[in-house]
């Protein structure tokens, strides 16, 4: 089954009254100390204040933590490209018509949720467009891990104009000061971090600010963080989702092209694709000015259907090709390995089903895999044990992908469809990906 996580957070670089109150009795304990270990003790003690600050003052990530953040600003273009706009009673006679419960309530669950957007676009006509708690189409949120899919985006295009000469290179051709880091480091491909087959030792929890993930979202140095850390197994050996392998792909990026990932997206994304509407893009602070390429994008609803598109249209965009086709392809064939996700998107899976329109169960995995060797030559599945029964299932990947991030920030792609649905909201209060896969089968 497709498992689907979060842990997206970002930093600001600005100083508090905390941090000096605890300078001060840091400087009387160094007095005695040579200059260089009382310089690294000051640092750690500088790095710990902040943390525990930020942790505090901040509490969890927000969706409109950009408000908090150092940003780099993405400007609106003089020429926004335009969605061409339905009947408004069109979608209103689709779902009335539809047996599907779930789409049949869709409008009155979207009103007592979180949700912020809502929209529904099909062959570049919007079918339904709304905005929930006073939000507007040109208020931006954070998309946190949908962060994770622009970047994998970037990469593409780093590889196509040979920024980056293969996905296989090793992260320390680009990134030289993990050189002298731990060796295992030389091991790590790019190839790694898109698949987040990275092994390094990293907590996705949050909630300990000396820990893992908060770290990465209230630390104010991602690369001088990443140095230091040491690796659980070898890259390449175990598929565990980590917000710090995309990370690391941000600054790869950043040292390849030689310009901030933020600045990168918006000469080859944001401003091709026309978006209508100002944006930014999180930085960890004011001096290293590092992207938060895992969780720091924050736009609006509509502009961010451009990106689903741009992928729709095999990677062009207004007749340029911004993505090369056969990265956009790459991206859209699902790693069974993974489970599905690959190069930072998830592929959507459905149950093999027989004539009667039931799921259809093994007795054992032999006879599972028998059938899906004869039957399912021609299509990308895994099979499973059920829990209950103890009887063998077959899972089947669908041509449906999705990018998600925490509080399920959604970009839903359904090719065959022509189709792209977006969700952003506060938090994940009921499961939005079903609704969008019935939602998508009806359309």
């Amino acid at each position: 089954m497709i498992e689907r996580r979060g842990g997206d957070y970002f930093s600001d670089a600005r100083s508090f009254p905390l941090i000096m109150i605890n300078l001060s009795s840091a400087k009387t304990k160094t007095m005695k100390v040579k200059p260089l270990l009382a310089l690294t003790l000051f640092s750690l003690i500088l790095q710990s204040c902040t943390l525990v600050y930020r942790g505090i003052h901040y509490g969890d990530a927000d969706i409109d933590d950009s408000k908090v953040f150092v940003n780099y600003e993405l400007s609106k273009s003089s020429n926004p490209f335009s969605f061409k706009q339905a009947d408004s009673t069109l979608f209103d006679r689709i779902i009335a018509s539809s047996k599907d419960t779930l789409v049949k309530r869709l409008k009155d669950t979207l009103t007592k949720t979180t949700t912020r957007a809502f929209l529904v676009i099909r062959n570049d006509t919007i079918l339904f467009e709304h905005y929930y708690r006073g939000y507007k189409r040109s208020d931006i949120s954070t998309f946190f891990s949908v962060s994770k899919s622009v970047t994998s985006l970037l990469v593409g295009i780093a590889v196509d104009e040979g920024y980056i000469s293969s996905i296989d290179d090793p992260v320390t051709k680009y990134v030289k000061e993990l050189n002298s880091a731990d060796p295992k480091f030389q091991k790590l491909t790019i190839r790694d971090l898109l698949s987040m087959r990275s092994g390094l030792k990293f907590d996705e929890n949050y909630s300990n600010p000396f820990k893992g993930m908060a770290r990465l979202y209230y630390g104010t140095n991602q690369l001088g963080q990443i140095r230091r850390m040491k690796f659980e197994c070898d890259p390449g050996t175990k598929h565990e989702y980590q917000s710090v392998s995309t990370a690391l792909m941000g600054i790869v990026l950043e040292k390849a092209t030689g310009m901030t990932l933020a600045h990168y997206f918006k000469e080859k994304v944001w401003s091709p694709l026309r978006m209508e509407n100002s944006a930014s893009w999180s930085l960890d602070d004011r001096r290293h000015r590092s992207t938060k390429a895992y969780c720091g994008l924050n736009a609006t609803a509509i502009d961010l259907a451009k990106i689903g598109r741009l992928y729709l249209n095999h990677g062009r965009f207004d007749g340029r090709q911004i993505v090369s086709e056969s990265w956009v392809q790459k991206t859209f064939t699902p790693d069974t390995a993974n489970s599905g996700y690959q190069f930072q998107w998830y592929s959507i899976t459905d149950f093999v089903i027989d004539s009667l329109g039931h799921i259809m169960f093994f007795p054992d995995s032999l006879s599972a895999l028998s059938f899906k060797h004869s039957k399912l030559s021609n299509s990308y599945s895994l099979f499973s044990k059920s829990n209950r029964s103890g009887r063998w299932y077959i899972e089947r990947f669908t041509n449906q992908f999705f990018a998600c991030g925490i509080m399920q920030q959604f970009l839903f792609i359904d090719p065959s469809k022509n189709l792209i649905i977006v969700r952003l909201g506060d938090n994940g209060d009921i499961d939005y990906l079903p609704l969008m896969c019935h939602l998508a089968n009806v359309l």
